[in-house]
């Protein structure tokens, strides 16, 4: 049975909706423009996602001019049109209580519009030029501003053996894909979770390599087109089969992965997997 590439989807600002495409330039740190933004505290320069701020999810960030340009629109709020400044001021950011170093800022007009809709004193800023950030796992590779690793793989064949253990415990509601904000959706292959032994694999002309299972957070409970939280699943019916015990007994869902060969990839590619570990 041939695994072929489903969805490809980016997410130009952490936290806010993700952008579906038929074909993407991958490069060291992920797709391109994956989480070069991120949302941060005015006076601290922590970030901000939807573990506290789900409204985020229904903000909508589009890549225009190659990224030069960032158009952002989200209920209720006037549309913004932002000229990026790649290497203006900058600002001390940080993530989990670790310091990134330096962003670029990206101003008083867009600070004050995500300030507006999200209801706290907030600004937005993009990776620097230079920026270095190591993964960690098995192939740690680079990353941009993203959790901790370049690229979220998942496959159908977990949603659908996901859908089906929530049905049996009589909820009727299945959980869409987009509540693992995946990058990379695989389909072809039947077996659930397989995603998680492929150590090395190649879809179009990208090489992507192991770093670590995607342990979930408070983000799968937001319903992802309205922002708002609906728990308790799909981390609910997670907890009774997915417990990392080597990481703090969370839930996962799908696989992060470091990118060791750049390239592309297309909706529809084939998907060579080069090693894989048993079960």
């Amino acid at each position: 049975m041939t695994i072929t590439v489903r969805e490809l989807v980016h997410y130009p600002v952490k936290g806010c909706a993700g952008t579906a495409t038929d074909s993407a330039q991958v490069v060291g740190t992920g797709l391109e423009h994956d989480r070069t933004f991120m949302v941060v505290d005015a006076e601290e320069g922590a970030f901000r996602s939807q573990r506290t701020h789900p409204a985020m999810a229904a903000i909508k960030a589009t890549v225009l001019r190659s990224g030069a340009a960032l158009a952002l629109s989200a209920a209720g709020a006037e549309p913004l049109l932002l000229e990026v400044d790649r290497d203006g001021p900058r600002r001390e950011v940080s993530m989990f209580d670790c310091p990134l170093g330096a962003a670029v800022d990206q101003g008083d007009t867009v600070a004050e519009w995500f300030s507006e809709v999200l209801g706290h004193r907030l600004r937005l800023v993009r990776v620097a030029p230079g920026f270095d950030r190591d993964g960690w796992g098995e192939t740690p590779g680079k990353v941009n501003f993203a959790d901790a690793h370049a690229v979220l793989v998942a496959s159908t064949a977990s949603l659908d053996d996901l859908n089906a253990r929530i049905a049996a415990r009589g909820d009727a509601d299945a959980v869409p894909m987009d509540r693992f904000r995946p990058n990379i959706v695989l389909t072809g292959k039947d077996e659930p979770h397989f995603e998680d032994r492929v150590r090395r694999m190649t879809l179009g002309s990208v090489e992507l390599a192991h770093s670590v299972r995607a342990t979930r957070c408070s983000v799968p409970l937001v319903d992802q087109r309205t922002g708002r939280r609906r728990g308790p699943e799909p981390v609910r019916t997670l907890a009774t089969y997915r417990r990392e015990a080597q990481y703090g007994n969370r839930v996962s869902f799908g696989v992060k992965n470091a990118v060791v060969r750049e390239g592309v990839v297309s909706v529809g590619d084939p998907v060579t997997v080069h090693s894989l570990v048993t079960p």
